[in-house]
Formats: C-alpha cells, structure tokens, sequence
C-alpha cells in the first residue's frame, strides 16, 4: 500500500500568487511556514521554521487569493509533487510543492488585513487555537481506548 498525504497548519509568508493556465484554469502558489520547538538534551528550548511551497487549483486558488494574506493561518491537506523545469540558462532544476486538495482557513488574525479594494469576507467570530502541550507525559490510564 501507497500513501502520498500531507497536513500543515502554519501561515502565509507573503501574499498568494494567482495566475491562470493557458486553458484559463486558476492556480495559486503559497508559501507557508511551520514552527516547531524542543527541548534539546541540555534543557534548553530549542525552535525551527520550515517553509513550503504550496500550489493550489480551480475555485480554491480564487477563495485563496480573495481571503488571505500575508500571516493567515491556514489548514492544508494535500500530496506531495516533485517538477522538473529547465531554467533560463539551460540548468536541469528540480521542486518538490504540495498540492492542496483541501484548505480551511485559521482563525483571522488581528494583524492580518486584506488590501482596500478587495471584496470583504463575512464577519464571524473568532476564536484563539488551542495550545497542546506535548511535553507532558502521557500515562496509559489517561487514553480513552
């Protein structure tokens, strides 16, 4: 069995890029940065950004590039696809991106604005994402199963 399945939650680090195929199909690219943290074996915590190249298709990538902006959260759940290009100079070059199967948006930041000019999304309220601390340690009579 094959499984090619990819879940983030980060946020954006610039604005989405839309564009449209020859055939007239949307494509958005994304770039999203995930934080991890630590504790090294000194006792000292210990954090890394990593950053992801995100396409996104059809109806999703206009949604996208209408609501979201540079340090939106967002849920992407996709698969992982390498591309081979040549570049200007004749250069073999390579990219592995996600492609997005389905996004859901974070909660709105106040920091986040969309520029004038742009169609407003409905308001709603929104709430704060729940922090696990994962350095507890888990006890076996503590699981539901």
């Amino acid at each position: 069995m094959n499984l090619n399945k990819v879940f983030l939650i980060g946020r954006l680090t610039t604005d989405p890029q839309l564009r449209s195929t020859t055939t007239g199909q949307q494509v958005a690219s994304l770039s999203v940065a995930t934080n991890r943290t630590w504790t090294d074996k000194n006792n000292q915590k210990q954090e890394t950004a990593e950053f992801h190249n995100v396409v996104v298709w059809g109806r999703q990538a206009e949604i996208v590039n209408q609501f979201l902006r540079r340090g939106s959260m967002i849920l992407i759940e996709g698969r992982l696809q390498t591309r081979d290009w040549e570049d200007k100079q004749g250069q073999k070059r390579k990219t592995t991106e996600i492609v997005a199967e389905r996004i859901q948006f974070g909660p709105k930041s106040a920091g986040v604005s969309k520029p004038s000019g742009r169609d407003s999304a409905p308001s709603s309220p929104t709430s704060d994402v729940p922090t696990i601390n994962v350095d507890e340690e888990i006890k076996t009579e503590d699981l539901p199963f």
